[in-house]
């Protein structure tokens, strides 16, 4: 049976809302300024969490490491580009300290010992360990030694290095979340591998989700629907915004869009209704769109009723067209018009 996780008082799995994380990377370009501006924005487009990744380059990397996608004319090298997407811890502590006076947790995804050390001494409450880091176990243990939760990314990783990474955290006695993740900017639809997800479910009993990198919110829709309890997907400030990440991220308008069709799912699929007891809580209004006996045309006392004199009209409140064999063949006792509805009263 699949064990709920909880992330700053969240539950996340089964039963529960999907958990949305809108992720920022490095989409702030190495502003401050704009790293808060997208917290204001996770949070208003409905996102559970929002998250950065912590990058020290000293701590990380050396100057070998090549661009992914070379487009910043500023950086000469990868590593002069990590160094410039820096912030001082001070700098972490207010986007953090920014983050729970608007209500959104903050998480940051961590490529080193000492981001883990600031991170922590921040008091995060989880860790997101991007699928470049599945298999780095010196720092997935020290992210375990903090006893939080742990959410891990796939999207380089085959099935049997996943069964590892899984292993080795449910060995650590950490809650564990994991997410299928196509490594792909942006990803095509038939490779976003939403089997994958159900796959992962049956076989680790742990909560799943998608990282999507698709740049449409039909996807994490379509995902949610087939049984995912967390979406990560990046957050972009505009379709133009600069950055070799925007092409995979979803709009403002899209991230809403995809809340929004969460917590209209959620109400929906776990509300029941008892049809019964509905029925009957409808039934004034049941009565202005059913119908009842009534005449085609005016009738003196004394008609005999036949069957082609009878109609039916609204409002549902008087004899019910069930009646119908009963009153035909009776004669009435008054004049009846055929503006009202038929009556017991009305017959001999």
């Amino acid at each position: 049976m699949t064990k709920l996780i909880e992330i700053d008082g969240r539950k996340i799995g089964p039963g529960e809302k999907p958990y949305l994380i809108a992720e920022v990377a490095q989409a702030h370009d190495g502003s401050l300024g704009y790293a808060h501006a997208f917290i204001d924005l996770a949070k208003e487009c409905g996102a559970d969490a929002v998250k950065f990744q912590t990058h020290i380059a000293r701590e990380e990397t050396t100057r070998e490491e090549d661009f992914r996608v070379r487009i910043f004319p500023q950086d000469k090298t990868r590593y002069e580009y990590w160094q410039r997407m820096e912030f001082e811890p001070e700098h972490w502590e207010g986007l953090a300290n920014h983050a729970k006076e608007v209500g959104i947790t903050f998480l940051s995804s961590a490529f080193s010992y000492k981001a883990i050390e600031l991170l922590e001494h921040l008091g995060m409450p989880a860790w997101k360990v991007a699928s470049g880091e599945v298999l780095n176990f010196p720092l997935l243990e020290a992210m375990c030694r903090t006893g939080k939760p742990i959410l891990l990314s796939s999207g380089m990783s085959a099935m049997a290095e996943t069964d590892k990474a899984v292993d080795f955290v449910k060995k650590q006695g950490n809650a564990l979340g994991l997410f299928q993740c196509t490594t792909k900017y942006p990803t095509p639809l038939e490779e976003t591998g939403l089997n994958v997800m159900q796959d992962f479910a049956a076989r680790y009993d742990i909560p799943v989700g998608l990282s999507d990198h698709s740049a449409t919110p039909f996807v994490p829709i379509v995902a949610m629907s087939s049984g995912a309890h967390m979406i990560e997907t990046h957050l972009c400030l505009h379709p133009r915004q600069f950055g070799p990440d925007t092409s995979s991220s979803l709009t403002p308008e899209g991230f809403k869009m995809m809340s929004e069709a969460r917590d209209v799912a959620h109400t929906v699929l776990n509300s029941g209704v008892e049809k019964d007891a509905m029925s009957k809580d409808l039934s004034a209004v049941r009565g202005l769109f059913q119908r009842s006996l009534a005449l085609k045309d005016d009738q003196p006392a004394g008609t005999v009723l036949s069957a082609d004199m009878i109609t039916l009209k609204k409002p549902g409140h008087g004899l019910p067209a069930d009646r119908m064999a009963d009153v035909v063949g009776k004669a009435l006792a008054k004049d009846v018009a055929h503006d009202r509805l038929l009556r017991d009263d009305d017959f001999v």
